[in-house]
């Protein structure tokens, strides 16, 4: 079988770079690298991506080494109709390891016909990182290392008004673009890099916060030969997704000129307020994620259509949506209930294996981001703690405790969070790791040993988990809350 590359597809022509795109994963790959191919066939776009390893170690060799070809697959079920779609993207033109060589990424801020940075660090990407400074080869958080490109680009271009640039963060916390921003702004002060730069970046650049939606469990590994079968090359970067796909940005009518999705068959909505649909989103969907993720895992469950299928795990998800989430929300219900349905519907999709495994990634900020403003929106409307919500929560903790029942667990955070974790399991009481747990303002923005009945219910649910198990020590701790 052939390998992919250009040469043996013919699309050796690559296209001019118009968008720098921070994070090489599935979900970009499956999502904006797809919807950007849209805009390129639907209006002649002719915008080719470069694609920036935003961490050490990454996919770019591999994606190199494709010419920035893959395969994305699209399987769903609308209205009771199957959907299946096969691509093959094309258009990344190279992909960028600053790690490896820091002067390639610096050029990317002098190419003349750039005009977007597109960004998907997950929600510990956008972070401000004090140590960082404009020396480093290069800066190890992602504001940084962009706030280094927009400098060399200012510089390059003699703080050309006509060079900004258009900044889309797709990451998953509320208002990312100016979060961003701030911490650019923050690094310019920290760094000294002068009020004419500073101007540039407010006058002649924009930011604008998103909404993503798509889900994407990534390499069909456990079932490759069957996608390999439909393909006759060889391609090692295949990424699978569902077919619905949902992209909110705010921005006005010049982003609409800029980026005319609506002539496209995408759902992408320029708006000039996403907050409704990013509330609704984040807490039902992601939250929905976020919550099954430790807790199927140590039931024993491997994706997320076992977890909603499950007899037991599947009403526990049900309850935790409908009952408690879906309480909190300032919207209206029968509409919530109906998206929730929804998202039910694609987390059985058949077609899409989602692994537990593959979302476990930085579940201490997702919590915080997704679920806690559900558990602590329930506290505040009914004085009492939500019982799935809850118990979830201390499923999270067990988990960062890194394996059990004799089987390791797949942990996948920060070396600060997972080290802390650590320390705080060496200690076998129950309610000193709660505590320790909860009042770590690091983790969740606040101390929540300060919530009435938390930490006596995490820690009663702690002991449940350990001597019973999953189910059985759910069954018990749900007799007291």
């Amino acid at each position: 079988m052939k390998k992919l590359n250009r040469k043996n597809t013919g699309l050796e022509n690559k296209l001019p770079i118009k968008i720098v795109q921070f994070g090489e994963g599935n979900f970009l790959r499956a999502f904006i690298d797809y919807a950007f191919q849209e805009l390129n066939k639907a209006v002649n776009f002719n915008a080719g991506i470069a694609v920036v390893q935003p961490i050490d170690k990454g996919l770019v060799d591999l994606l190199n080494e494709q010419d920035g070809l893959y395969t994305l697959f699209m399987k769903g079920v609308k209205k009771g109709k199957e959907i299946q779609d096969i691509e093959l993207i094309s258009n990344i033109v190279k992909g960028v390891n600053p790690y490896a060589n820091f002067n390639d990424y610096l050029s990317l801020a002098k190419e003349e016909e750039l005009e977007f940075v597109i960004s998907n660090t997950t929600e510990a990407g956008i972070a401000y990182v004090a140590s960082d400074t404009p020396e480093m080869q290069p800066p190890s958080s992602f504001p940084a290392k962009l706030t280094v490109l927009l400098y060399e680009r200012f510089k390059h271009f003699n703080g050309d008004s006509k060079k900004g640039l258009t900044i889309i963060p797709c990451e998953l916390i509320n208002h990312n673009s100016e979060t961003l921003k701030e911490i650019i702004l923050q690094y310019i002060n920290d760094w000294k890099l002068g009020d004419e730069f500073k101007n540039w970046i407010l006058k002649s650049n924009s930011f604008h916060s998103t909404l993503v939606d798509r889900i994407v469990p990534g390499y069909p590994k456990d079932e490759i030969e069957a996608y390999n079968a439909q393909l006759d090359y060889s391609d090692n970067l295949i990424v699978a997704a569902e077919a619905f796909l949902l992209w909110v940005i705010e921005g006005g009518d010049d982003l609409k000129a800029k980026l005319p999705f609506d002539k496209t068959n995408l759902d992408v909505k320029i708006v000039s307020d996403m907050q409704p649909y990013r509330t609704r989103k984040v807490r039902i969907l992601n939250g929905a994620h976020t919550a099954m993720v430790p807790f199927s895992i140590l039931y024993g469950n491997k994706t997320v259509k076992q977890s909603v299928d499950d007899a037991f795990t599947g009403p526990f998800i049900n309850k935790a949506v409908f009952e408690e989430i879906i309480d909190t929300l300032d919207m209206d219900k029968n509409e919530l209930n109906s998206f929730a349905e929804e998202v039910f519907d694609r987390f059985r999709n058949p077609f899409i294996i989602h692994n537990l495994s593959s979302i476990a990634l930085n579940t201490v900020s997702k919590f915080k981001v997704r679920v806690l403003p559900s558990l602590l929106g329930y506290v505040k409307i009914h004085n009492k703690i939500p019982t799935n919500l809850t118990f979830a929560f201390a499923s999270l903790i067990r988990f960062y405790k890194g394996t059990f029942n004799g089987k390791t667990l797949p942990v996948q955070d920060s070396e600060a969070i997972v080290s802390n974790f650590e320390k705080i399991w060496k200690s076998n009481d129950y309610n000193q790791i709660a505590k320790a747990v909860l009042s770590n303002e690091s983790f969740w923005g606040e101390d929540l040993t300060k919530v009435e009945h938390l930490p006596e219910a995490i820690a009663l649910a702690l002991k449940e988990i350990e001597v019973n198990g999953i189910e059985k020590g759910f069954a018990n701790y749900s007799k007291t809350y």
